[in-house]
Order: C-alpha cells, then structure tokens, then sequence
C-alpha cells in the first residue's frame, strides 16, 4: 500500500510544501517522461515506508512551470527534499531505491 503522494500546483506548493512541518519529498516529473516513469513507483513504495516522516508530492512541469523554475529544475525526474520550507538536498533522474533511501535518511538527520 503506497503512502499519499499529493499532486500539487502552483496554487497548493506553498500550503503543501514549503509550510509543512515535516520534511517533503517533491518529484517533479512530466507524463511524456519515461524515467519519470520509472521512478514513479519506487517513490509509492518510499512513500509508503516513510509516511510517519516526511510528506510526498508530485509537481508536473508541464502544468506549474513557474515552481519548477523557481527551483531550477532543467531536467526530469529531479527529486528536491524540503525542510522548513527550504530545498536541502536533490537528485536528478533516476536512482535506484536505495539511493533515494540514503537521501531520505540523509534530510531527517539535517
């Protein structure tokens, strides 16, 4: 059972994201991408495993440019961990689970 991944846009970032109290995970992806699509359910799973800790969103590019500007993101997927409404750590395209783990863990020990 995956964990609640919320697609946000560019009216609910700021409510979702930069105000939550817990650390976010955000991947920002596009439907025409395919590691996005192949990160897409490692990021459930994630999701899942760390819903007591962190939250999980979702920004398509293509429907909220101007967040995905505001964070300098050129290339998809481009994962952005944020902690007290700051960006702390990020990846960009695909990782495998592990890999996504270790950051996870790295942003609640920061």
């Amino acid at each position: 059972m995956a964990g609640d991944i919320i697609n946000v846009g560019e009216k609910d970032f700021k409510a979702v994201v930069l105000d939550s109290p817990k650390p976010v995970l955000v991947d920002f992806w596009a439907v025409w991408c395919g590691p996005c699509r192949m990160v897409a359910p490692i990021i459930d799973e994630l999701s899942a495993e760390y819903k007591e800790k962190m939250g999980f969103a979702k920004v398509n590019v293509d429907e909220a440019p101007k967040i995905a500007s505001a964070y300098s993101v050129m290339s998809i997927p481009t994962m952005i961990v944020f902690k007290g409404g700051k960006p702390i750590e990020q990846v960009v395209g695909f990782r495998p689970k592990k890999d996504l783990q270790k950051l996870l863990d790295k942003a609640l020990v920061q």
